[in-house]
């Protein structure tokens, strides 16, 4: 059993089109086209730096935490 030529192709190509028609193997195309496109993009982002500043509540909270006494820590002493 070896490759299949380029006669089995065609014909294996020939009936999927018959199956589905052209139509529907268009819109499934363009779904997965747009699904790679999207993965793409979601792994071009995930990679950039984050350059946002901190968002006002983040910096109160991390003000607010230099601030804090450790309750226990005082009784151990």
């Amino acid at each position: 059993m070896g490759s299949f030529s380029i006669w089995h192709w065609l014909i294996v190509l020939l009936i999927v089109v018959m199956i589905f028609g052209t139509k529907k193997l268009k819109n499934i195309g363009q779904d997965l086209g747009g699904a790679v496109k999207g993965f793409k993009e979601g792994m071009r982002d995930g990679t950039a730096p984050d350059e946002k500043p901190a968002a006002p509540s983040q910096v109160a909270n991390a003000a607010s935490e230099k601030n804090t006494i450790d309750v226990e820590a005082r009784h151990k002493s």
